[in-house]
């Protein structure tokens, strides 16, 4: 199976946790994610300051900067194996 299949399938398991993982786990899921489907942070900063959700995801992504998506990718599915393994 290619990494695309992999990082899409580990999409797809990351919804089926048996635990909802801890804050920290999830910026992780959604920077790694972002920066493998995406690439490098191409959103402004939210213009909110008080909107600390989508402040502390566009601040995990950006620290993402640079890292390739092949990278990004695989660092998700390993993320989402290692989750799934203690559930």
């Amino acid at each position: 199976m290619d990494l695309t299949a992999q990082f899409e399938q580990a999409t797809a398991e990351s919804k089926t946790l048996s635990e909802k993982p801890s804050n920290e786990i999830l910026l992780q899921l959604y920077s790694l994610y972002k920066q493998g489907s995406t690439g490098d942070v191409d959103t402004d900063p939210p213009a909110n300051p008080f909107d600390f959700v989508a402040k502390a995801k566009h601040e995990a992504w950006a620290a993402l900067k640079g890292k390739s998506k092949e990278a990004a990718m695989q660092e998700y599915i390993d993320l989402v194996k290692r989750l799934k393994s203690q559930g």
